[in-house]
């Protein structure tokens, strides 16, 4: 995988205790569930 590169963004409060909650739930990281995420928005957007 490609090197990692951090950066900062603002986020809705709700949304950002909702992914936390879901991280604990999939016993994944945040940074992972954002990555999978950014992917799919990706390939939704590459799709069309």
């Amino acid at each position: 995988m490609s090197k990692k590169k951090t950066f900062s963004t603002r986020i809705d409060q709700d949304l950002l205790k909702a992914l936390k909650h879901l991280a604990v739930d999939q016993d994944k990281s945040l940074g992972a569930l954002l990555e999978e995420a950014i992917k799919d928005l990706l390939k939704k957007y590459k799709a069309k």
